[in-house]
């Protein structure tokens, strides 16, 4: 009798991993290829994002990468075999509102960094809500490097490091580390290799502390208010605040605080 053999599984792009308080990893899985941004990477790591974003258990999001490299940007090798104006301008598209819901979902999505972050990769960075490195860790937004002028990663490096130090980094291509990257403001903070999960962890552990109601306000807050004039974020803070003072977990926060007594915050739901 003929018998057909098994095929193994395909390994996942994006590995997906929780805790029972709501903290999900998601684990970039081409390691062979550095993480590269393929379609199938951008597409698999939006679904899981909308996916999180709705989920009112979800309370935290850390990004990490699979294999020597946190992300090493686009794949080029699949850009070169579609030349075609169109396809790229789709694929630019496609990692756009990847890196739009980062920012838009409510719970605070944080960068865990080993190895390098190039291009695209760095631009996932910058466009995390945080980000932790370790020592060895290594940031460039490379594509001059190879005639292509970084433009995407542009808008999220131009909008945590200064100017002239994202400028740059776009002309010459070349290789910041990750002390660097951190006075330069595009991370929180560098441990050694060792100690990279433990810090991710710690902080994850600070944002689930909190009630994810007022998280889920002051994220929403913090980007709106940082692209209008002073006067306009002054008046859709003051509007948040108010909102943000009738919820329970800021009632329960205050008089707690008054009655000198850690809060009891009901697990609350995410609200965008």
């Amino acid at each position: 009798m003929q018998t057909t053999a098994t095929l193994p599984a395909a390994e996942p792009y994006v590995i997906v991993a929780r805790d029972t308080r709501g903290v999900v990893r998601l684990t970039l899985n081409r390691p062979r290829q550095f993480n590269a941004l393929s379609e199938e990477m951008l597409a698999a790591l939006q679904a899981e994002l909308d996916a999180i974003a709705a989920d009112p258990q979800a309370r935290v999001v850390v990004i990490a990468g699979q294999g020597k490299a946190f992300c090493a940007g686009h794949d080029l090798k699949q850009m070169r075999a579609n030349p075609s104006q169109g396809y790229y301008e789709e694929l630019f598209a496609r990692c756009s509102q990847v890196m739009l819901t980062i920012q838009r979902m409510p719970q605070p999505v944080i960068a865990r960094v080993h190895g390098i972050a190039t291009a695209a990769g760095c631009q996932l960075v910058a466009m995390c809500d945080l980000a932790v490195a370790s020592e060895d860790a290594r940031f460039a937004v490379s594509g001059i490097n190879v005639g292509l002028f970084c433009s995407t990663p542009a808008v999220a490096l131009s909008r945590n490091v200064g100017r002239k130090a994202a400028f740059e980094m776009l002309v010459t291509g070349e290789f910041i580390d990750a002390r660097t990257a951190q006075a330069l403001g595009l991370v929180n903070h560098v441990v050694p290799a060792a100690d990279l999960d433990a810090e991710a962890q710690r902080l994850a552990d600070a944002i689930v502390a909190r009630p994810a109601e007022a998280i889920a306000h002051g994220k929403s807050l913090f980007y709106r208010q940082i692209e209008m004039g002073i006067a306009d974020a002054y008046r859709l803070a003051g509007e948040t605040m108010a909102c943000n003072m009738m919820e329970p977990c800021a009632q329960e926060g205050i008089d707690a605080f008054i009655e000198k007594r850690p809060p009891a915050w009901a697990s609350g739901k995410n609200t965008t």
